[in-house]
């Protein structure tokens, strides 16, 4: 089975994308541009945690990351698991790692090429 992303990017190259196709890329990118998300799947890269860990790995409120992980979880970035009254999340969509590799390694480049700008030669 093609993850997301590569079908992302198989379409896009073929420039064969339905009306649909893209509300549905537009709205996984919509979900994933709020930072205290972002922070939240970040926290999730090594393993599931419950919401008590993931309050204290990003440093909000029960009530917001509550609110974030639903949106997640609604999207079928995260999973989740309940283990008597505890809640567990972990990264349900493995496309996200390489996702995020690519977005983080590619602002790496623009930084270091902008921050060479400076450099006198």
């Amino acid at each position: 089975m093609s993850s997301p992303v590569s079908i992302f990017c198989t379409a896009m190259k073929n420039r064969s994308l339905s009306d649909e196709a893209l509300q549905m890329i537009s709205h996984r990118f919509a979900v994933l541009a709020e930072p205290m998300r972002l922070r939240l799947v970040h926290a999730l890269f090594d393993g599931e945690k419950n919401v008590t860990q993931l309050v204290e790995a990003v440093g909000s409120t029960q009530a917001n990351i509550s609110r974030h992980l639903q949106t997640l979880t609604a999207a079928g970035v995260l999973g989740r698991r309940k283990e008597g009254l505890q809640v567990f999340y972990s990264i349900a969509d493995p496309s996200i790692y390489h996702l995020c590799e690519l977005v983080c390694g590619s602002l790496q480049k623009q930084l270091s090429k902008q921050a060479d700008a400076f450099v006198r030669k």
